[in-house]
């Protein structure tokens, strides 16, 4: 409360008469307000008779129509959105206390109200025109709690006599102003009234912390709508060497952008006053307008949406001029930094496209997909392709320690942190990929208590070693990569929530081998040149029958589990070429997999099905637990495939 100690924002209810005596002598011209009321007040009711507002008035304009408020709802909706749960509360809290909550945006228009409905309140609501549409600023009531509250800015009671307008002295109430968490802009105004003999001086500390509430829901939305941001159009970002890219907020405010903003202004040939962007992609913002200024195009522009939501928008401008000599080493490291993933799938050439795009910007990476599909491979290749391909590529797997030695490997450690700890400390590993890239895998292991450390890593760019007090400046760009359901452990209170928003602004779905099994032929064909350069191997062809049987079976180790076995039949088959007969047990027995009516893909689910079963001894729960399907579902596939349990050996049959 800017400008008035907390003790002057309450009324005195023992002095409505005198303040009465006051405001008639206001009325009057006689004088001010008098040493019994409050400055605050005395100053709303100089605004009140500047404002000509008849202090003969009882009640507030009549609400909007329908259609009005409607349409205003719409254009409040983050508000009324953020203070849903905080009326909701009101509605039950409020019974029985002869006080309504009102919530009203930055005009002083109801926007929602919810409390006691007894019916002599609610007579006297409707009366006064205390409803949903009706304006109560004070330029058009006076002095009231809503109205002196949003035109100054701060917390407000005002109780009875102290009302400018006789009709509405029969009043008591109080209200806090509720800013915008970005940057603190007020937009709105929560308010608790009552008739006068309902004063309590406890419900401005009320108003203040429904407030704060509402704030702090505008906060989270606020931040969950740029993560969401994030992830619909990062990774669709041109290249940082030959564009500028700077993001918009849904309320048109820029908040990231691929270089220093000021340089991105003056390359875009704004004026020298103009210190940043104006609001771009809001509801007021239309081309046209004076918000648009002649030097952004609107071809820059492109707004982004999320199931009928409008998370914000994208400026896309290019440079005005990159030379070839900083052009040509970058596109001749993205042009080889993926020439080791191996694809003819449209789906995982889709996902290599992303991870180009993505891999010349600093954003984060998340890698998702099952053991074996190649997530250090792609980690590698988006460190080749990114602007930090000059520094180190540190790996670190997060559950390949204990917590104590994850702690230090990471973060490092200072000299006597611990028994046995090296003399003269150590740096950890997010030290070392100082201006490179960090890759941290199965991060879904990392411990709870290790979380907020690399939060506050990525956030803020610092980090303390184990047993120092010290901040230390880092700077590296994170790949991380699990095979667990990252939102099913922040569900279940295993993993921090905000982590996962930072480490997801660019999630990644590595699909497995089994749906990809094109790819299969082209693999093969690249680790048997692997194997020969390797072990000084002569050249080896594989029988198509070979091929076709790699191509129906369901692959559980993904692409490792075909690398390791094409490694093995290279070195201990004789014949050339290899023949279904070299090929493993599990693999043969896919022979019958590929039955009329079945697609390739039917059979290989067919398998797996079939080999989950076998591993959980006939246990159908068990097996529905591991393929995370429902046991209903699993009783139909078994019924679709025709795969039966034999009951003397508990083992699936066909």
């Amino acid at each position: 409360m800017l400008g008035q100690t907390p003790e002057e924002a309450f009324a005195n209810p023992g002095i409505e008469r005198d303040v009465l005596t006051s405001w008639e002598h206001f009325l009057s011209g006689t004088g001010a307000g008098g040493r019994v009321v409050r400055p605050a007040i005395n100053d709303s009711w100089l605004r009140s008779r500047k404002s000509a507002v008849d202090y003969r008035r009882s009640q507030a304009p009549m609400p909007m129509n329908d259609e009005r408020l409607h349409c205003l709802l719409d254009k409040r909706t983050r508000l009324v959105h953020a203070g849903a749960s905080t009326m909701a509360l009101a509605r039950d809290y409020m019974r029985e206390t002869g006080t309504v909550m009102v919530l009203t945006d930055v005009d002083g228009i109801v926007l929602r109200l919810e409390g006691d409905t007894k019916l002599a309140l609610r007579n006297a609501v409707e009366k006064t025109h205390l409803l949903p549409g009706s304006n109560w600023s004070e330029a058009t009531c006076g002095t009231n709690a809503i109205g002196t509250a949003l035109e100054t800015g701060q917390a407000i009671q005002v109780h009875a006599t102290e009302h400018f307008c006789s009709g509405i002295q029969r009043w008591t109430c109080s209200a806090s102003v509720v800013h915008d968490p970005i940057d603190g802009a007020v937009i709105g105004a929560i308010d608790i009234s009552g008739l006068s003999d309902s004063y309590g001086r406890q419900a401005l500390a009320l108003a203040i912390s429904a407030a704060a509430r509402i704030e702090a829901h505008l906060l989270q939305m606020e931040l969950d709508a740029r993560y969401r941001l994030l992830d619909q159009c990062f990774w669709m970002l041109p290249p940082s060497d030959r564009h500028h890219a700077v993001l918009f907020d849904s309320a048109g405010r820029p908040f990231k952008a691929n270089g220093e903003m000021a340089q991105i202004l003056r390359d875009l040939g704004a004026p020298q006053s103009q210190s940043n962007f104006p609001l771009l992609g809001s509801s007021e913002d239309r081309p046209g307008t004076n918000l648009r200024p002649a030097w952004i195009k609107e071809e820059w522009l492109r707004p982004v949406a999320y199931q009928g939501e409008h998370l914000g928008t994208v400026m896309v401008a290019p440079k005005p001029w990159v030379s070839s000599r900083s052009v040509l080493p970058s596109a001749q490291g993205e042009a080889k930094a993926f020439t080791n993933i191996i694809h003819a799938e449209p789906k995982m050439h889709a996902v290599v496209e992303k991870c180009r795009r993505v891999g010349t910007t600093a954003a984060p990476v998340l890698l998702l997909g099952e053991t074996g599909v190649g997530k250090e491979v792609f980690a590698q290749a988006i460190h080749s392709a990114s602007p930090r391909r000059g520094g180190p590529l540190v790996v670190v797997n997060c559950g390949s320690v204990s917590r104590e030695l994850l702690a230090s490997e990471l973060f490092g450690y200072v000299d006597g942190a611990f028994t046995g700890a090296r003399r003269g400390g150590m740096a950890g590993k997010i030290e070392a990929a100082s201006r490179g890239t960090l890759f941290l895998d199965e991060i879904g292991e990392l411990p709870l208590d290790l979380q907020p450390m690399l939060l506050r890593a990525l956030e803020n760019g610092e980090i303390s070693r184990v047993g120092d007090a010290v901040a230390r400046k880092v700077d590296f760009r994170l790949v991380a990569a699990t095979n667990r359901d990252l939102q099913a452990e922040v569900d279940a209170q295993r993993f921090r929530r905000d982590l996962y928003y930072r480490l997801a602004v660019v999630p990644v779905v590595i699909p497995p081998l089994r749906e990809r099994c094109d790819d299969i032929p082209l693999l093969v064909d690249y680790f048997v040149a692997q194997a020969r350069s390797r072990y000084g191997l002569a050249d080896r062809r594989f029988a198509p029958e070979v091929l076709e049987r790699l191509r129906r079976y369901g692959w559980p180790g993904n692409v490792r589990e075909l690398r390791n076995l094409i490694e093995s039949l290279m070195l201990t088959s004789d014949g050339d070429p290899i023949e279904p007969s070299d090929l493993p047990d599990s693999i043969r027995r896919t022979e019958d997999a590929c039955e009329p009516g079945l697609s390739l893909a039917e059979s290989a689910e067919r398998d797996l099905i079939s080999r989950t079963l076998r591993s959980c001894s006939g246990n159908v729960t068990a097996t529905a637990s591991a393929l995370g399907l429902a046991k209903s579902t699993v009783y139909a596939k078994l019924h679709r495939y025709n795969i039966r349990l034999d009951p003397s050996s508990a083992n699936p049959a066909r």
